[in-house]
C-alpha cells in the first residue's frame, strides 16, 4: 500500500495543529551549540518510493531554514552534524458512531394516567446506535541528527498525523509544521 500512495507532504500538516503529534528526544550529554555545519545524509529508500523530488526538496528547504536560524550552515559534505530524513505511512481504521434517540411521552413517560402521578408511562424511550468503520492514512516524518565524528544519534524529532493530500495546503503548511517540530531542538533560533 505504501509504495502505491503518492501524497504531498501535507501529511505533515494534516489539517489543524491539534491533529498533529510532535515528539523529540536528545542526548543530554551533548553540547549542541558547538555544531556549526550540517550535511544531509539523504532519504531512506522507502521514503523515495513515497515522496516526489518536489516534496522532498520542500521538506529539506524547511529544515535548512530552521537550522540556519540556529546558526548552522548547510554544507555539501563533512558537516559537524549529519541529518537523515524519512517518512512512513500506515493505513489505520477508525470508527464513528451515531445514536438516534426515540422518546416516550415526556419526562415521566405517557400521560394517560388515571389520576395517580404521571400515569402508567412508557419510560424514557430508547436509543439505537449505528457504527461505521473507515480507513485513513497516518504519516510520520522523522528527522535524525547524528554527530558526524562519533556517528551517534544525538537528536530525533518526530511529527505524525493524518495524511491530507492537498498540494496548496502542503506548500503553505510544511514550513509551519517543521518550524513547530524544530522548537524541540536543543538550540533556539538566534535573535536578530
Amino acid at each position: 500500500m505504501r509504495n502505491i500512495i503518492i501524497f504531498t507532504i501535507a501529511l505533515v500538516m494534516f489539517g489543524s495543529c491539534t491533529d498533529i503529534k510532535f515528539s523529540s528526544d536528545k542526548d543530554g550529554s551533548v553540547d549542541f551549540t558547538k555544531y556549526k555545519t550540517l550535511s544531509y545524509y539523504g532519504w531512506t529508500e522507502e521514503s523515495d518510493k513515497i515522496l516526489t523530488s518536489i516534496q522532498k526538496e520542500r521538506i529539506e528547504k524547511s529544515f535548512a531554514e530552521e537550522f540556519r536560524k540556529r546558526g548552522i550552515e548547510i554544507v555539501e559534505r563533512d558537516g559537524d552534524i549529519i541529518v537523515s530524513l524519512y517518512i512512513v505511512v500506515d493505513l489505520k481504521t477508525g470508527t464513528t458512531a451515531y445514536t438516534n434517540h426515540y422518546g416516550g411521552g415526556g419526562p415521566y413517560g405517557y400521560y394517560g394516567g388515571y389520576g395517580y402521578g404521571a400515569g402508567w408511562g412508557w419510560g424514557m424511550g430508547y436509543s439505537s446506535t449505528t457504527y461505521h468503520d473507515y480507513d485513513y492514512l497516518v504519516g510520520t516524518l522523522v528527522c535524525d541528527v547524528f554527530d558526524s565524528s562519533t556517528k551517534k544519534l544525538i537528536w530525533q524529532g518526530v511529527v505524525s498525523g493524518e495524511v491530507n493530500d492537498n498540494q496548496k495546503t502542503s506548500e503553505r503548511n510544511t514550513p509551519r509544521v517543521i518550524r513547530e517540530l524544530m522548537k524541540r531542538y536543543p538550540v533556539p533560533p538566534i535573535k536578530k
